[in-house]
């Protein structure tokens, strides 16, 4: 018989994503609603190690939602992966009587609490990344309010290079995933998007759509760049420089994209997912990680969870090459 929840233990770790204070916010409230003691645990793993603790109450959330970043901080810690740090995250749990654990973050945040299950603690995961790179969930928290971000820069960013006739090269967050770099080049009508999922034809998927873009009338270009692309914006810009003699200059939104305050897409979803997490533990499940697939939340063993591979969707990326006029005869 699984033992009754009494105590959790919330935090977020890794890469901060708007929506995760909304996340906490849930956690917290849902947790009263069944009778259970939230703790927040300040800078994710190493705090756990350090016992960075404090009770957190309905009061205490309240207007969490609304916040950017993440009011219970984060932190990478290297010491967590070692076998003493591990141990001392372990001794917390037991220390302040933790009956299980809701992390909040990405892949690596739930690689964390999968080795905190083989020390026998109870978890629960919530994707949070504006990378919408977990594979188990079509959608994560913080990818909308990311994607408005880059979306509202690189509008204003349009008008200079509509006024200059120039072409604009954009670098978006992504080192690994090019969701964000697709969503926002479709939604942004970029001349061309390049990710580090495809491999790239420079004279095809970049040069040549700038060519039949300028024969189509237009003198200004936007290029969207993940940055996890193979030399990044500045090699797309000289490379772009070299074939057509355009002043290709380059602009990297970085940490910008992180912040501000979550959409209402991102703070729905938080909310809907620290609900889940909480419920379904009160009635009795273990090491699961909150998903939405087909619009519906649902949640994976978290060993499953981590076993999953996605893709690019690439229906987004034939559409935003037929608007861009990438495509021809098809």
């Amino acid at each position: 018989m699984e033992q009754k929840i009494r105590r959790v233990g919330v935090f977020t770790s890794g890469g901060d994503a708007p929506g995760m204070n909304a996340a906490v916010r849930s956690v917290v409230r849902t947790a009263i609603h069944y009778g259970i003691e939230c703790i927040g645990i300040r800078r994710g793993y190493h705090g756990l190690i350090n016992c960075d603790c404090e009770p957190l109450s309905f009061e205490s959330v309240s207007g969490w939602s609304r916040r950017g970043g993440t009011m219970l901080y984060s932190a990478r810690s290297e010491d967590f992966m070692g076998e003493s740090g591990h141990a001392k995250a372990v001794s917390t749990c037991k220390l302040l009587g933790l009956d299980a654990l809701v992390g909040i973050g990405g892949d690596g945040t739930f690689r964390g609490l999968l080795t905190l299950v083989e020390s026998g603690i109870a978890v629960m995961g919530i994707p949070g990344t504006i990378d919408n790179d977990i594979s188990c969930s079509a959608y994560t928290i913080g990818f909308d309010t990311a994607c408005n971000t880059a979306l509202e820069s690189i509008d204003k960013l349009r008008d200079t290079m509509q006024s200059h006739e120039r072409c604009s090269v954009v670098e978006v967050m992504g080192r690994h995933a090019g969701h964000l770099a697709l969503y926002v080049g479709a939604a942004s009508g970029a001349t061309a998007v390049l990710v580090p999922e495809l491999e790239i034809d420079y004279e095809k998927d970049v040069v040549e759509p700038i060519r039949r873009a300028r024969l189509n009338g237009r003198t200004h270009f936007m290029i969207i760049v993940a940055e996890g692309v193979e030399g990044g914006a500045y090699e797309v810009s000289r490379r772009i420089q070299e074939a057509t003699g355009l002043n290709a200059r380059v602009t990297i939104l970085g940490h910008v994209q992180r912040g501000g305050s979550p959409s209402a897409r991102d703070r729905v979803m938080a909310t809907y997912m620290g609900y889940e997490a909480v419920r379904l533990l009160a009635e009795g499940k273990r090491n699961r990680v909150i998903c939405l697939q087909d619009d519906k939340y649902v949640d994976y063993d978290i060993s499953e969870a981590l076993s999953m591979k996605k893709s690019l969707d690439l229906q987004t990326y034939h559409v935003m090459q037929v608007m861009s006029g990438m495509r021809h005869g098809v």
